[in-house]
Parts: C-alpha cells; sequence; structure tokens
C-alpha cells in the first residue's frame, strides 16, 4: 500500500502551512515524515539540509531534537510531573545540566503565559494550560519549526483560540516556522498556506492577501494512495516529544500497513526531543 506518493513540499523559514483532510488521507503519515520520526521508502527526506537516508538512528534523534518542536492534540505530558519539569524534558537528550534545563524551561513556561504555573502536574491544569506546556516544551529547544497535530483538537472553541494565537504569535515574533495539522477548516484558515489532502491527492493553497480574504490554489500534485496512517497517529504522538526545524518534504513513500504500524510505536517512543529543516520527495 502507498501511504504517500508524489508529494513535494517546501516549509521556508518563518511560514505557516495548515495540512487539512480527513482521516486516512495521508496527513498523519506526511507530519510523521516532515518531523523525521520515519523515513520514506523512495525519494529524499531531508532534515536541516541533511539527507535522512545517510543518519544513523541516533544521529537523525539529535538533529531531530535540535531542530523540530511537536505539539500534540492530547498534550502528552508525564501526568506525574511538574510543569517546570515536562518542559525541560527534551533539554535531558542534549545532556544540558540540571540548573541550565530548568532556567531554559521556567523562560519557555514564561514566554507562553504560565509562569505562575511552575510547579503544578497536569491534572492540577485545565486543558488550555496544559496544551500552552506542551508548547513551552516544544518551544525550550529554540526549534526552527513546530509540527502541531490538532493543537485544538481536545479544547473549547475559546481556549482553542487563544493556543492558535499564541502558536501564531511565536511564528510571527520569533520567526519559527509553524505547520499544522487540522480537520478544522476554520483553524487552516488562518494559514500562510494550505495542503488539502483527500482520498490520496494532495493540494498545495497559498494564500493571496491578509487572513480573512479568499484563497488561490497556487500548486497541485501528488497522489497518494489508501492511509491507514491515523491509526498510528497516537501512538506517534507519545514518543515525538521534541523541538524541530522547517521543513522541505518531496514525499515518496510506499508503506505497507503492518510496517508502518510497528514503525510508528517505534517512533513514539524515541522522540522525545528537538529537530530541523526538512526537504523530502517521495515517490
Amino acid at each position: 500500500m502507498q501511504a504517500l506518493q508524489g508529494v513535494s513540499v517546501r516549509v521556508e523559514p518563518g511560514d505557516y502551512l495548515a495540512v487539512v483532510g480527513p482521516s486516512g488521507s495521508g496527513k498523519s503519515t506526511l507530519m510523521h515524515l516532515l518531523g523525521a520520526l520515519e523515513r520514506p521508502t523512495g525519494g529524499t527526506l531531508r532534515v536541516g539540509g541533511r539527507d535522512v537516508a545517510g543518519l544513523g538512528k541516533d544521529e537523525l534523534a539529535r538533529v531531530r531534537n535540535e531542530t523540530i518542536g511537536f505539539v500534540f492534540q492530547a498534550f502528552q505530558l508525564l501526568p506525574r510531573t511538574t510543569a517546570v519539569d515536562n518542559v525541560a524534558m527534551p533539554l535531558v537528550y542534549r545532556g544540558v545540566r540540571r540548573a541550565e534545563r530548568r532556567r531554559r524551561a521556567e523562560e519557555a513556561l514564561r514566554a507562553v503565559g504560565m509562569g505562575h504555573r511552575l510547579g503544578h502536574t497536569p491534572n492540577q491544569l485545565s486543558g488550555g494550560e496544559q496544551q500552552r506546556v506542551a508548547i513551552a516544551r516544544a518551544l525550550v529547544g529554540d526549534p526552527r519549526v513546530i509540527l502541531a497535530d490538532e493543537p485544538t483538537g481536545n479544547l473549547d472553541s475559546a481556549r482553542g483560540g487563544e493556543v492558535m494565537d499564541l502558536l501564531e504569535a511565536l511564528n510571527r515574533d520569533r520567526g519559527v516556522a509553524l505547520v499544522v495539522v487540522t480537520h478544522d477548516l476554520d483553524i487552516a484558515a488562518r494559514a500562510h498556506h494550505q495542503l488539502r489532502m483527500r482520498d490520496g491527492l494532495a493540494e498545495l493553497w497559498e494564500r493571496v492577501s491578509e487572513p480573512g480574504s479568499s484563497l488561490s490554489e497556487e500548486r497541485a500534485s501528488s497522489e497518494c494512495e489508501g492511509s491507514q496512517r491515523e491509526r498510528g497517529a497516537t501512538r506517534a504522538d507519545r514518543s515525538a516529544l521534541a523541538p524541530g526545524g522547517l521543513s522541505e518534504e518531496r514525499a515518496s513513500s510506499e508503506c505497507e500497513g503492518s510496517q508502518r504500524e510497528r514503525g510508528a510505536t517505534r517512533a513514539d517512543r524515541s522522540a522525545l526531543a528537538p529537530g530541523g529543516l526538512s526537504e523530502e520527495r517521495t515517490e
């Protein structure tokens, strides 16, 4: 089964892209590839300008840890761990000393308006506050890109709007590229570009004016067949707790259902770190 075929996407520094489509359309597969959680079976994927085909497992994890930040629908916070220690987790994998980890984690939490909740555990926080902690965790490693998978999916509209405002402020003020995977067309309409996926077809749309104006199609490419990848999304979420980087993806990923399911589980357990720029080709 081909989960993605012929997808070509480039995310520039400071860009803001929304990936939209129904369940089974390949959104999760695309996000896993952009985040270097999986390797394409064909084509080229570059992270930080480096072809992942030439990187070993540890080296790829290090590049991902230093370049990419992940934010998930279910927050993926350690339940018995304080906000500050949850945020500091990606820095543990970099070998950052404890005092410096805490300083940087506190700074990241203050940046998302959570400086007053440093010692609280997830069960002491609202859903919106938990997602802010998750954003701080993605931010703590100074990523070049943040990948957000349904970041408002577990929140009401008011809290969801606050989370999107925060992500967009980081994109605008810090120049962090932002890629949001969503089913919500209102959320997608806020982005600079949209990659719409349905029944294996990926179409790239570009905003031609300010938010609220109409969108026009920039280019359409990529036929994608079949996708049972949505089932692997939850497992992958648990592993990709790290910041990461800009991505250009040319996706050529032929994946068999059972092999992809096993790969997602392994990726989930390993992605607690920040990552890098990426280009992917999939044929």
